[in-house]
């Protein structure tokens, strides 16, 4: 059954999101690098072509955390899954069941579509690992992420 504090991302909940995605950016150490602006965020869900999705906790009538997730592939299943970018609940409502709440509507978007995989990639140092733990998840320790950016990328670009 789902949670009621849990629903799908509106229009009007994209500027308390984003204030999120910076609360998310401060825990994660790495403030500087969120650059994130409303405008994008709305573009990006709500646009002609929506590539992201997500979902938003409300307790109280406020945005109380969120998820932004979208589409992966996977060659070797040969079906859709969904890739969690961000998942966040505000410091005072962790332990109140929002974060397994919001997991638990990703998993039900996976079976009801038929998904066949939810992964996400967390800090190591993050205290939520132990929470990822007991719902089931294993770590796929035996992959490293690689990531090209900023002048890396915009030179690999230029040899093409």
């Amino acid at each position: 059954m789902s949670d009621p504090r849990v629903r799908r991302i509106r229009p009007e909940d994209v500027d308390a999101v984003v204030e999120l995605v910076y609360a998310l950016a401060e825990f994660e150490r790495m403030p500087e690098e969120c650059h994130l602006e409303a405008p994008q965020l709305h573009k990006a869900l709500f646009g002609p072509a929506p590539a992201l999705f997500g979902h938003v906790a409300e307790v109280d009538g406020r945005v109380a955390g969120f998820t932004l997730w979208f589409l992966s592939f996977s060659t070797w299943r040969g079906v859709h899954g969904i890739y969690l970018e961000d998942l966040y609940v505000r410091q005072e409502l962790r332990g109140s069941g929002l974060g397994k709440a919001l997991l638990a509507a990703l998993a039900a978007e996976c079976v009801e579509q038929g998904y066949e995989r939810l992964e996400w990639a967390v800090l190591n140092w993050n205290p939520a690992v132990g929470f990822y733990r007991a719902l089931g998840a294993l770590p796929q320790d035996e992959w490293t992420t690689y990531r090209l950016t900023d002048a890396p990328l915009k030179a690999l670009a230029a040899e093409s």
